[in-house]
């Protein structure tokens, strides 16, 4: 079992930036697909970003490309969200996920991700 704990949300301006962490505990990320989704009131989850507990690959939603950044410290078992230039429309409450990495092609669906933290709520004033 893999317990996942969002933290880092808040308020922020617009133009402003934020990191999100992702910490889990239960067991480590090894062997594992990490990603980040999002959910705006009224809207579906949607991908944001996702990365191999290794490092060596990343995705990003083609609209986030370069604004945001995924990240992981191995020591800590922890993943990040690094994000920049936020807008009004990145307000959601984001979460991460864990996936097996047998299913990193499928990374953009939610549905392969075994594991969901609670979410960290995200909120760009204008």
């Amino acid at each position: 079992q893999v317990q996942l704990v969002e933290s880092g949300g808040g308020l922020v301006q617009a133009g402003g930036s934020l990191k999100l962490s992702c910490a889990a505990s239960g067991r480590t990320f090894s062997s594992s697909a990490v990603g980040w989704f999002r959910q705006a009131p009224g809207k579906d989850r949607e991908f944001v970003a996702a990365m191999t507990w290794s490092g060596d690959i990343t995705s990003y939603a083609d609209s986030l490309k370069g604004r945001f950044t995924i990240s992981r410290d191995t020591a800590k078992n922890t993943v990040y969200l690094q994000m920049n230039r936020l807008k009004p429309e990145d307000t959601a409450l984001y979460s991460c996920a864990a996936a097996p990495i047998s299913s990193w092609s499928l990374s953009r669906l939610e549905s392969v991700y075994e594991y969901w933290g609670q979410g960290t709520q995200v909120t760009v004033s204008s």
